[in-house]
């Protein structure tokens, strides 16, 4: 942890930024939210198990809404993140909703020192697991919250699709990494709004076979496992839309792989 914590700083940082920028974009339709709208995917829709009733920890919530949207469902649910701007959101919105929840400010890899609780379903989404460099001590602390019996979800980018470089559209990064961090100098952020943002960061490519081994190495038994040739939102350069809430991002015409899903049992 020590290691990395330069790398945690400037994420945080970045994320921090990007809240501000996020909140008031149309991208998420906090408007919408507020009057109604589910903000969770097609993908994770047809994909969780019944949240009724369940108690449900969100790893990396960013503001809130997909956490908020599985409460509206039925769950109690806790949230976490590393940004303590997306907490601070996160926890103003679900008062102003009066819709409970609780929000936590952590770092995922250090959860067991903040968090004690088990929880009935874990779940995870979407641009989460890229922010972490060990996926092994990632799945330890999943399978830490998660009661016997519990059901872990996860509906995460592909990581074929970060090797690309989306301006050159050249693959510009290893799919087998082995844990080597990567940089970038970024620029504004993947909604509208926050042009001007600029800000470091720094980020981890795992395979998919890797994040397998983790979770079965810990405990979580795959019981289900998808891959998707797009994804629910417009969040890369070049990508293109095909159908609705499906966008693709194409090499020689053909669409690349978009988003993976696992479900996983404690045993």
């Amino acid at each position: 942890m020590e290691d990395n914590k330069t790398y945690f700083e400037a994420n945080k940082i970045a994320w921090d930024a990007r809240t501000e920028a996020h909140v008031g974009s149309k991208f998420y339709d906090i408007e919408g939210f507020k009057n109604g709208d589910n903000a969770l995917g097609p993908i994770v829709m047809q994909e969780m198990p019944d949240v009724t009733g369940k108690s449900l920890l969100h790893l990396q919530c960013h503001f809130g809404m997909d956490t908020l949207s599985f409460a509206r469902m039925g769950a109690e649910v806790t949230g976490v993140d590393l940004s303590s701007k997306s907490i601070e959101v996160a926890t103003g919105l679900s008062k102003e909703l009066n819709t409970p929840a609780t929000f936590i400010e952590s770092n995922i890899m250090t959860l067991d020192q903040v968090v004690e609780d088990t929880y009935d379903i874990v779940f995870t989404s979407y641009g989460a697991i890229c922010w972490l460099p060990d996926i092994d001590a990632w799945a330890e602390q999943v399978a830490k919250r998660l009661k016997p019996g519990g059901i872990f979800y996860m509906a995460e980018f592909h990581p074929y699709l970060y090797m690309w470089e989306w301006k050159d559209e050249k693959i510009a990064y290893p799919y087998f990494s082995k844990g080597k961090v990567f940089y970038e100098k970024a620029e504004g952020t993947y909604t509208d709004g926050g042009e001007n943002l600029q800000y470091d960061e720094y980020f981890w490519i795992h395979a998919v076979s890797d994040v397998y081994k983790a979770l079965m190495n810990n405990g979580i038994k795959v019981i289900g496992f998808n891959e998707y040739d797009y994804n629910p939102y417009p969040c890369f350069e070049g990508i293109k839309k095909r159908a609705e809430k499906e966008y693709v991002y194409e090499v020689n015409g053909q669409a690349i792989p978009a988003v993976f899903t696992f479900t996983g049992i404690k045993e």
